[in-house]
């Protein structure tokens, strides 16, 4: 049986990719930080499943500690401060976690000594300002907020550690991708929250910033499968994910209220300057053509059914 070890196993990402080990056959441990009371709501239904192991980013010794209590084939770094909006207010503990951590988990498998598979888990957020749409391996990177610059130092140590030490070190560029256990503090999760009070007569409104922003959205337990045909290749390299079709948030708006009956929904949304970022990123679109070439992956929910599986949800949540 593999060993694994999940960093951010309590996020989205964390807990789909835990279902999906899980089933492989894989023994899971899943790190998160000590806290008075740890936020499992995405893994309670994992408790007696995997293994939780206390573990920082910022904290190296911590993160040998986890290494030799899981003992890992694999080891996935999902964990960062991930919200781009929040990486504005706290860039330097963004690039404390999301950057250095990355770092951090390196050195840690380098000084275990042991032959150890790698992920980091990259972001369409190193494209920013895009020079190619869509974007692929190649495309030049230009990063347009503190998560995105702190990401793309995670990127770039990943490959370098690869190429001065010899590790199976491979990099995922994920493009956007949602599910039901996205933080609601997410503009997609925030909308889907939103229309199913509005539908439930609980909020009048939703809050929103830029409206015509365009995202290459998938769903994320398509995702994290491919994080781990990346890791079964028989060497390491780096994979855009994406579904190659972009949309605005108020094509989000749309498939979120269309799939609860509303379709003249302009009076249910404000939009507030508050919530506008420095730095916007207009579009991001992905070209995965080298990952379904070479792993053999693509994505299988479409937009619409991924937007109504998050109402539909919330809905179920609220009620």
């Amino acid at each position: 049986m593999k060993r694994v070890l999940i960093t951010g196993i309590n996020g989205m990402d964390g807990s789909h990719l835990a279902d999906f080990l899980l089933e492989k056959g894989y023994e899971v441990y899943g790190m998160e930080r000590r806290t008075s009371s740890p936020n499992r709501t995405n893994t309670k239904h994992l408790d007696d499943k995997i293994t939780f192991v206390n573990g920082d980013l910022t904290d190296q010794n911590s993160l040998v500690r986890c290494l030799r209590e899981s003992n890992p084939e694999e080891v996935y770094n999902l964990a960062a401060q991930s919200f781009v909006g929040e990486s504005w207010n706290t860039p330097e503990q963004t690039g404390d976690v999301t950057g250095l951590g990355a770092l951090r988990m390196l050195e840690a498998i380098r000084e275990y000594g042991k032959d150890v598979k790698f992920y980091q888990a990259s972001t369409s957020e190193l494209y920013g300002r895009m020079i190619e749409n869509p974007a692929k391996e190649t495309t030049p990177f230009y990063p347009r907020s503190p998560y995105g610059v702190a990401k793309l130092y995670g990127h770039w140590i990943t490959k370098n550690y690869r190429e001065s030490y010899d590790m199976f070190n491979v990099s995922g560029i994920l493009f956007n991708h949602e599910s039901e256990r996205r933080g609601v503090e997410f503009v997609t999760r925030k909308i889907t929250d939103g229309v199913a009070k509005i539908k439930l007569g609980l909020e009048d409104y939703i809050t929103l910033g830029n409206l015509d922003s365009k995202r290459d959205w998938g769903y994320s337990p398509d995702y994290v499968e491919s994080m781990w045909m990346m890791l079964q290749q028989d060497s390491p390299d780096d994979y855009v994910i994406a579904t190659g079709k972009d949309h605005t948030i108020r094509e989000f708006l749309d498939a979120a209220f269309t799939s609860v009956d509303i379709t003249d929904w302009e009076n249910y949304v404000k939009q507030d300057p508050r919530f506008m970022r420095p730095a916007e990123v207009a579009v991001l679109c992905g070209d995965s053509t080298k990952a379904r070439e070479v792993l053999g992956w693509y994505p299988r929910t479409s937009f619409e059914e991924m937007v109504s599986k998050m109402v539909k949800n919330d809905i179920k949540l609220l009620s």
